[in-house]
């Protein structure tokens, strides 16, 4: 670095000690003076045009904020409340009894919120012809939301009265059946025999046979026909999907009735079937009136059919409010678009008159700086700065020359002391840095491990219940309902057999031995053959029910004790399956942390877990017992299934082992896996482990296995102590369907 120190100029030969005072316009001190006060005055204009510039500014940053910013935001929470209210109409017609309230509250709030915002709106453009629109279509939309929330509690009353039909109306056909159909026998019986009893003289052929027995025997099946026609007219009726449809089973029902009257008054007078007419009556009653069958599912269609034309009426009516909200707005936008050009104008002349000063004044700083300091001190400054860049540059290892005795040279002298500790702290921090560095680098490679993995499960997760959901679909919409067709047929079958066993009884004197073989040998032949066809009905049906169940969860989540949930599910699994073989015999073994208490959980989809486990344990060991018995090397082995509970810091351990043969390692790998069982076809559909498994998924837990081929089994849940907002919990499954399949979900 070259020498910064400038020596003083020399006196100039034959020059006096006392040199004249230059003119007072010549002096520096004059030339400062004037130059400052010209900056000053710059100064002074520069701020007053900028006065000037911000006042126009404000004046229409006010007009936008005061006016056109509340119109807007007026506006837009208007349509937000307006969509809200749109929104209500279909919350409400779709809420349950006890979700109406609560939905019925937040719609008046909403309808409060938006009364509100509208006489803001109305009160600041009382005038305005959008305004008017919204208050117009406002109050059509309001009164539908009125009207469909007074239809609610009557459509519930209906419903709930439906429901008690339902179950009345076959009640009533079974207590009529149980009458006509043994009136019906003994009447036949009488005809037949003679006999009324078996005490009595039996009757001579000629009066068993007359016509008034005959026509008694004919009301008696007409009579049956009949109460079965108005049963099902009644059934019709309740699930029929429009009103119109009722008036026809009604007059078929009145038609109905009026030959059911006449059968009657024709038994009445037999006495053949005590009570008959009193259970007749009573299921008669349940479609006459104004609260019968057919007028609560005519007012409850009626109720349905306003409330889709309000809901028809509403979606217009939405149209045209968001036309007016919009209408209001492009206005409110207008207005603000006009400020924001009067601001940009002002900015822009402004900026014109500040650039003028600012050359004027830069000029003249520039005429300054060259003439009075430019000469004297900026050069040393300029290379003493220059040294200085390099130093910001990182360049720490030239030194910094120092000469002279002046405040520059201080400087120097001060800069290359920076520069040496610069030097050393450069070192220090490169090595902090790249500590630091990698500490982050680290730290973030672990929250992207643990990103992906939770990815991973979410995925597999989605994918699972996705080509579940697809199956469970196809499957429910093409074999339930022929399955139904099949059970109920064959049931009915089955008693039409052994109706038609009793008839054979009658008459089987009058055939051969060969024709009883073959009529027995046909009807054995015929009752096996349903008992088949009933068998693999249910098990399809529970394979379908089990599909259906894969992609459910069973309720809402609520504390409940664990140590109890496992215990009274390890019975239900016990005496299920106890019900299926009578010789099915376990030993159960309890081993709870007194200390666990209770969590966060759906006890339904958690207790069919354990119901699972047990089961499968107890049918593990029961199969080692059998396969030991047969092999004749029993010895004192005890089946025996042990239930654990463990409460830890964070998490509960829940544990189901048995004393069976255990798993082999490639068959541990797939038991999760929907369809995988290990059972014969008619004992398990190899659901039930899969199931289980995305239950505890959903809680936030996890799952696993331990066994020992030949030794034991047994299966490990861990539960979070606290669920998470974020854990996915499924809609809840029907107790009664998780109840009855629980035990054919096993692997």
């Amino acid at each position: 670095m070259t020498d910064v120190t400038i020596s003083p100029d020399p006196t100039p030969e034959g020059s006096s000690t006392e040199a004249p005072r230059p003119a007072l316009h010549r002096r520096i001190s004059t030339q400062l003076y004037a130059g400052i006060f010209g900056a000053v005055v710059l100064t002074i204009v520069a701020s007053v045009v900028s006065w000037i510039s911000f006042t126009n500014v404000d004046r229409s940053q006010k007009r936008v904020s005061e006016e056109s910013v509340p119109e807007l935001a007026g506006a837009f929470s208007l349509a937000e409340f307006s969509n809200a209210l749109v929104a209500a109409a279909p919350r409400l017609t779709t809420a349950s009894p006890s979700q109406f309230p609560v939905i019925s509250a937040e719609v008046s709030d909403a309808q409060r919120k938006f009364q509100d915002l509208f006489k803001t709106l109305l009160r600041n453009n009382p005038d305005d012809v959008h305004v008017q629109g919204i208050s117009a279509v406002a109050d059509a939309l309001e009164q539908n939301i009125t009207t469909i929330t007074a239809d609610m509690p009557h459509f519930y009353s209906l419903s709930r009265r439906i429901e008690v039909l339902q179950f009345q109306i076959p009640t009533l056909h079974d207590e009529v059946e149980g009458i006509i159909i043994p009136a019906i026998d003994d009447q036949l019986f009488f005809q037949v025999t003679g006999y009324r009893d078996f005490e009595s003289h039996p009757t001579n052929a000629v009066t068993r046979t007359s016509g008034d027995q005959l026509l008694l025997y004919r009301h008696l099946n007409a009579l049956q026909a009949d109460v079965a026609q108005v049963t099902e007219l009644m059934g019709s009726a309740l699930i029929a999907s429009e009103a119109n449809f009722v008036e026809p089973l009604i007059e078929s029902f009145e038609s109905t009735t009026d030959r059911i009257r006449i059968s009657l008054a024709a038994i009445a007078a037999s006495e053949n079937a005590p009570g008959l007419e009193s259970a007749v009556d009573r299921l008669l009653a349940l479609g006459s009136g104004s609260d019968s069958a057919f007028q609560v599912s005519v007012d409850r269609l009626e109720i349905v059919e306003r409330q889709d034309s309000l809901l028809a009426q509403n979606q217009q009516v939405a149209v045209d409010l968001l036309s007016e909200v919009n209408a209001i707005v492009q206005a409110a936008q207008a207005g603000a678009d006009q400020a924001t050009e009067n601001s940009a104008q002002t900015i822009n002349t402004a900026r014109i008159l500040l650039v003028i000063i600012s050359v004027i004044g830069v000029i003249g700083a520039g005429l300054i700086s060259w003439l009075f300091i430019g000469r004297v001190l900026l050069r040393r400054i300029g290379r003493l700065s220059g040294r200085m860049r390099t130093l910001a540059k990182g360049e720490l290892e030239e030194e910094v020359e120092v000469s002279g005795s002046d405040e520059i040279a201080e400087m120097a002298s001060a800069l290359e002391v920076f520069r040496r500790h610069a030097l050393e702290i450069q070192r220090l921090n490169l090595v902090e840095q790249l500590a630091q560095e990698l500490s982050e680098r680290n730290d973030e490679l672990q929250e992207v491990l643990e990103e992906l993995s939770q990815a991973q499960d979410q995925i597999v997760a989605r994918e699972k219940l996705a080509a579940l959901g697809e199956v469970t679909a196809g499957v429910a919409h093409e074999i339930r309902n022929p399955l139904n067709f099949i059970n109920n047929f064959s049931a009915a079958s089955a008693e039409l057999l052994e109706e038609m066993a009793e008839i054979y009884e009658e008459f089987i004197d009058d055939l051969s031995d060969e024709d009883k073989g073959l009529i027995e040998e046909i009807n054995q032949d015929l009752n096996d053959n349903l008992e088949r066809i009933q068998s693999h009905g249910k098990r399809a049906n529970r394979i379908v029910q089990d599909m259906l169940l894969m992609g459910r969860g069973g309720g809402e989540t609520q504390m409940t004790d664990i140590n109890d949930l496992i215990h009274e599910h390890s019975l239900l699994a016990y005496h299920s399956a106890r019900a299926q073989d009578p010789e099915f015999q376990v030993l159960l073994e309890e081993e709870f942390d007194p200390d666990m208490g209770q969590l966060e959980v759906v006890p339904q989809d958690l207790g069919r877990v354990f119901l699972n486990f047990v089961a499968n344990a107890g049918y593990a060991t029961n199969k080692k017992q059998k396969e030991l018995i047969e092999s004749d090397t029993l010895g004192d082995y005890t089946p025996t299934v042990v239930l654990k509970s463990q409460r830890t810091e964070d998490s509960a351990i829940l544990r189901v082992r048995d004393n069976g043969n255990g798993i082999p390692p490639d068959v541990a790998a797939k038991i999760f896996d929907p369809f995988f069982t290990t059972k014969p076809t008619n004992e398990g559909t190899g659901l039930g482990l899969a199931l289980s498994n995305d239950i505890i998924r959903e809680h936030g837990g996890t799952i696993s296995v331990n066994t020992e081929l030949g030794e034991f089994t047994e299966m490990v849940v861990e539960l979070p102590l606290t669920r998470s907002k974020g854990t996915p919990i499924a809609d809840a499954v029907e107790d009664d369907e998780a109840e009855e399949d629980e035990s054919d979900d096993d692997t």
